[in-house]
């Protein structure tokens, strides 16, 4: 994913910013605990498509 385009993404749900996983292709949000994956290079920034992360998933504290 393009560093440019990330510098200018938030969470869609809170505004907060998000951390990329470059491995897991995914943005986080720790503010409400989502992972928003990312499609060939492309967010996909809807709520349904956002997987719930636990409490003491790792993601988090990253």
């Amino acid at each position: 994913m393009d560093s440019r385009l990330h510098d200018i993404l938030a969470c869609p749900i809170c505004k907060s910013p998000l951390k990329y996983d470059k491995q897991g292709e995914q943005l986080i949000c720790r503010a409400d605990r989502l992972a928003f994956p990312v499609r060939d290079g492309i967010p996909v920034m809807l709520e349904e498509e956002a997987r719930p992360l636990d409490s003491d998933d790792a993601l988090l504290s990253t």
